[in-house]
């Protein structure tokens, strides 16, 4: 690996360029701040020189910060490792520096990295390169300068837009709204910022410090104005964001009070901030995505991915479609099988609807959409499987008609393709048992809608290929989405950690606790929508087939409710027609069905597990922990029995598959926030009280009472690859 340092050289032109080396995106870390702070006093220091330009090696200025820092601080809790940038750096080596500093940029400034380049006296970019303040997504606002001296470059309205959403933005807007002084192409980059550092130097171009400039800043009332209209989107828009609010707070500093109050009062909330729960989670979840991609004896053992030209849909309903319209997306040729054509021409009208409506969203061109449906062929036999590289089955959960159907795939598919399944309950075993392929067999299980939802479960058995993980793996990220590598059991790690959840919400509503009330705490805990408003946007149909297939597979801890049963028997299928536990109308939010009340009074008394026959008193917390904390049960049996490769990948699917709140940094994470013996606690006590849907797990207890982190590796002594 290349060094990580600062180098420094001085022209003939009297002009120190300052390099750092940080491969490949040159991130910010401890050595790189040092570096630049001895280069920057050494060039200060010379005589022989009279303007310094800033730049990064390899083609990429600086992605920022090293977040790794952070993961430091959290794992230490001692913030005083972060270095002082803003001030020591930022301010009095570079924008205070007595000899004109101007940033040469390509490729990348984010973060720190642009932080930087607004310290410097100008700016020039090459061509198409990033420029941002991504701060907020792990928890952080900009803490090297970046919410005072953004909004003196930009304005303050697009300033305010680009930090609160953190996206980024080209050079060349940067150009047109004042953020880059000049654009050049790539092989002139430092040859224009040389002459411009000494144009500055020699009084030809004019020496400005962002943060001393105000002209771009509104008037005191039209910014206070400005930032109020922010704090009400904020407030709906990211809730449980503290970072949100605090990087408002902190430019309305910097307007009232001067940008150099505003930058020691960014230094003194972002270190709070680094050290708040909300800060752990993000930065949890930001190397946990990265990690979920290292799958041991998969990615490190020098197998080489197989290119995949030409795919097999079989099943055109909303799953196969949406899966269809992901692999078309990323130009890979489709066949779509269905059993007759009626269902064929719904499921090519599906995949053309996905497909017109990304035009509609200007997410994709015309031609670009017009190309991709090209790749599109509909079949109603095997014919055009001889050739696929993969096959992907999205029927109904039918046990028979799966393993007919892989039994036919492996007479008719050349050797070398893979045979997905995308069934979301079924062992893998089972499907595949009446064929002599299973090394080829592997569960490819998308979320709904497939084209949309970002996780892909691949799921493997004890006789699936490494190649074959390996090569779905690749399919996955070709599409993009997060492949997730996991073991085979009823339910997979998803749909298997997140069972209880349901299951949960009946439970309560049986005990007589308001339905409408626990789907609000659970949206007010920070997921999309409550488990009951969930079931009626699934189907009910989806919630029974579901519901038997984890009633037999763990008989000791499913509730079961006749809820459901009561529901379509009334003529309700949730969303679907419009009827079930809330009204469904065009244009409007879903509203409580007041009318589905004597149905859940109708099952309270069948259920009859009210004590006394009287409804339960619980506080939100208890209705939040009592839904949740079965989950987390779950996701201890399916760490302890090895489903995924670590815990942080089940934080990774929980987010990405069932929305769980990336801000609380998985379910796991979660619940070590909390500690284990607390979660142990109140499910001791509910299974008294309840049944063995509460009674904690083995694994649960045995950290609990030995104080280990549920996340905490199972053991150190290697374990049985039974499923993994």
């Amino acid at each position: 690996m290349a060094a990580v340092k600062v180098e420094l050289e001085v022209g003939n032109d009297g002009v120190a360029i300052i390099t750092m080396c940080n491969p490949p995106v040159n991130a910010l870390a401890i050595p790189i701040f040092k570096g630049l702070k001895e280069k920057f006093d050494e060039a200060t220091r010379r005589n022989d020189v009279k303007a310094i330009v800033l730049t990064g090696k390899g083609g990429r200025f600086s992605a920022g910060f090293d977040i790794s820092i952070m993961q430091q601080v959290h794992q230490t809790g001692n913030a005083t490792i972060l270095p002082d940038v803003s001030v020591d750096l930022i301010v009095n080596k570079i924008e205070d520096c007595k000899k004109p500093v101007v940033a040469a940029i390509e490729g990348l400034a984010l973060g720190g990295g642009l932080e930087l380049a607004m310290g410097s006296h100008a700016r020039i970019s090459a061509p198409r390169t990033l420029l941002g303040l991504p701060e907020l997504t792990l928890g952080v606002i900009p803490g090297s300068g970046g919410t005072q001296r953004l909004p003196r470059l930009l304005g303050l309205s697009k300033a305010v837009e680009m930090m609160l959403t953190s996206k980024s933005i080209m050079s060349e807007e940067g150009k047109r709204l004042g953020l880059v002084d000049a654009i050049v192409p790539p092989e002139e980059l430092l040859k224009v910022s040389r002459l411009w550092a000494v144009d500055i130097a020699e009084r030809r171009k004019p020496w400005i410090r962002s943060l001393h400039r105000t002209d771009k800043l509104a008037s005191l009332s039209e910014a206070r104005e400005a930032l109020k209209l922010a704090r009400q989107q904020v407030k709906k828009t990211a809730p449980h964001m503290p970072q949100h609010q605090a990087c408002l707070d902190v430019i309305e500093h910097g307007i009232v009070y001067g940008g150099y109050s505003g930058i020691l009062r960014e230094a003194e909330l972002f270190e709070k901030l680094v050290l708040s729960d909300t800060t752990k989670c993000l930065v949890h979840v930001f190397f946990a995505q990265r990690a979920v991609s290292k799958v041991p004896n998969v990615t490190d053992i020098g197998l080489k991915p197989r290119n995949i030209k030409k795919a097999a849909v079989i099943g055109g309903g909303l799953m196969g479609s949406g899966i269809a319209t992901a692999l078309l997306l990323s130009n890979i040729r489709v066949i779509l099988k269905e059993v007759n054509s009626e269902y064929l021409q719904r499921g090519i009208k599906f995949i053309e609807a996905n497909v017109r409506g990304l035009v509609t969203k200007g997410k994709l061109k015309k031609d670009g959409a017009d190309r991709t449906l090209s790749l599109l062929k509909g079949t109603l036999d095997y014919s055009e499987f001889t050739d696929v590289d993969i096959v992907i089955e999205a029927v109904i959960e039918n046990v028979s008609l799966k393993q007919n159907i892989f039994k036919d795939l492996e007479n008719i598919c050349p050797p070398h393709c893979i045979l997905a399944t995308n069934t979301s309950t079924i062992d893998l075993n089972i499907i595949g048992e009446k064929t002599s392929s299973q090394d080829r067999i592997v569960g490819a299980h998308f979320f709904s809608p497939a084209h949309i939802m970002p996780l892909l479960e691949i799921v493997r058995t004890r006789k699936t290929s490494t190649q074959v993980v390996l090569d779905l793996m690749t399919v996955g990220k070709i599409i993009k989405k997060v492949p997730v590598v996991v073991g085979n059991c009823t339910g997979f790690a998803v749909n298997r950690t997140f069972f209880p959840y349901s299951q949960g919400a009946h439970l309560l509503a049986n005990l007589g606790v308001d339905i409408f009330r626990i789907d609000r705490v659970i949206s007010n805990f920070g997921l999309p929508m409550g488990p009951f408003q969930l079931q009626d946007l699934a189907g009910y149909g989806v919630a029974q087939a579901v519901g038997k297939e984890f009633a037999s597979a763990f008989p000791d801890r499913t509730f079961k409710s006749p809820l459901v049963e009561l529901l379509v028997k009334s003529g309700r299928n949730g969303k679907a027609n419009g009827k079930g536990y809330y009204i469904y109308e065009k244009g409007s939010k879903p509203k409580p069905d007041l009318s589905v009340i004597p149905i859940i009074e109708d099952s309270i008394r069948i259920c009859n597990i009210m004590p006394s026959g009287k409804p339960i008193s619980v506080t939100d917390q208890d209705i939040l922990e009592m839904i949740l904390f079965p989950v987390v049960n779950e996701a201890c049996r399916v760490l302890d029995d090895d489903i995924v490769v670590r815990s942080s990948d089940l934080d990774i699917a929980s987010i990405l598959g069932m929305s769980f709140p990336s801000h609380r940094g998985g379910i796991v994470f979660w619940a070590d926030l909390l500690g284990a013996n607390y979660v142990y606690t109140r499910l001791k006590k509910w299974s008294e009280l309840y049944g063995n849907f509460y009674k904690p797990s083995r694994y649960l207890e045995e950290r609990a009472m030995k104080g280990i982190p549920l996340s905490s590796p199972v053991s150190s002594i290697p374990r049985s690859n039974a499923r993994l």
